[in-house]
């Protein structure tokens, strides 16, 4: 008869749920973060960090221009944080073990300049006043204005066409700048194909 040892399957079934805990702790975005901390490698600078190792808050929106506050040239930052157990270089160069608390860069994101030039207002006046030229006045085109007010909006047509060119965006502010829309709004996004951009090679059968 074989020999059984009192209390075996209670210390099987404690080694099993040890590392089931030891994989679900590893194999999240926390877990593998402090894995890739703990290999020995070269302290990284902080912003170098991979996807995974660190978590980056949304950016405060300014409710009249709807663009992040700390908006200068295009770009507003974000404040990001490494992951629990993470080492790296914080802004002056100090090599900090984090805690999932800690600020430790700062990433930066797009934004783009507005002048209080309202998409809404514009669209509202090329619906409604566009055949007196109220659309092209507000945007900063004055000259368009005064032809499309002294011919009735080019007898409807032009009225109709800058409804159009305004819904979609395509006539913005003469200033250049962009309009003042809900920032998790619908925006148009523009594209562009220069000599930098990578074309994937087409296949034909």
């Amino acid at each position: 008869m074989a020999a059984t040892w009192p209390g075996a399957p209670e210390a099987v079934a404690a080694q099993l749920l040890g590392v089931l805990w030891f994989v679900s702790v590893t194999t999240g975005p926390w877990g593998a973060a402090a894995i890739a901390a703990a290999g020995g490698e070269e302290t990284l600078k902080c912003e170098d960090l991979k996807l995974g190792q660190y978590i980056c808050k949304d950016p405060k929106i300014n409710d009249a221009t709807q663009e992040p506050v700390n908006c200068t040239n295009y770009t507003a930052h974000v404040p990001c944080f490494p992951a629990p157990n993470i080492t790296c270089k914080d802004f002056g160069g100090n090599e900090t073990h984090f805690t999932g608390n800690e600020v430790g860069f700062l990433k930066p994101i797009s934004c783009r300049n507005v002048n209080g030039y309202s998409y809404k207002v514009a669209v509202a006046l090329s619906l409604f006043l566009g055949w007196l030229g109220a659309d092209r006045f507000y945007l900063g085109y004055p000259a368009l204005g005064l032809l499309k007010f002294c011919t009735v909006g080019f007898c409807g047509i032009g009225s109709l066409i800058d409804f159009i060119l305004i819904s979609m965006q395509i006539v913005g502010p003469s200033d250049g700048s962009s309009y003042i829309i809900d920032y998790y709004g619908t925006r148009l996004t523009r594209l562009s194909i220069t000599n930098e951009t990578f074309r994937k090679t087409q296949l034909y059968p």
